[in-house]
């Protein structure tokens, strides 16, 4: 799963990505979590060139089997919306449905990322 997201967090850096947002199960203490949710800022992403370079990361034709299939994970730009009351990804992750509160997420800086 690591691989996965390392792969995502490649791609995302090279089209000009800067940070990406990590939730789920996979930044929780659960000692073997099925996946990972993550959503990324679209601020100076060259859409384009994501398009040609990670067609999977932008293209929701497919829905999410694609995404979980090559990178083990689901992973949204932050402004799309991610229910049907137009909640955007990054508000989303940061509120907790079972316990109805708020929760922080992990943020990743893409600036000094080497893979």
């Amino acid at each position: 799963m690591i691989d996965g997201l390392e792969v995502a967090i490649t791609q995302l850096k090279a089209v000009g990505c800067r940070t990406i947002y990590i939730d789920g199960s996979f930044v929780t203490t659960k000692p073997d979590p099925g996946d990972f949710d993550a959503c990324w800022e679209d601020n100076g992403v060259d859409i384009d060139y994501l398009k040609f370079l990670a067609p999977t990361l932008y293209n929701f034709a497919l829905g999410r089997a694609e995404q979980k299939s090559k990178y083990k994970g689901e992973i949204f730009p932050a402004n799309y919306p991610a229910n049907d009351v137009g909640t955007v990804y990054i508000d989303f992750f940061q509120f907790d449905t079972r316990t109805n509160t708020s929760k922080g997420i992990v943020a990743i800086d893409l600036q000094g990322w080497i893979p």
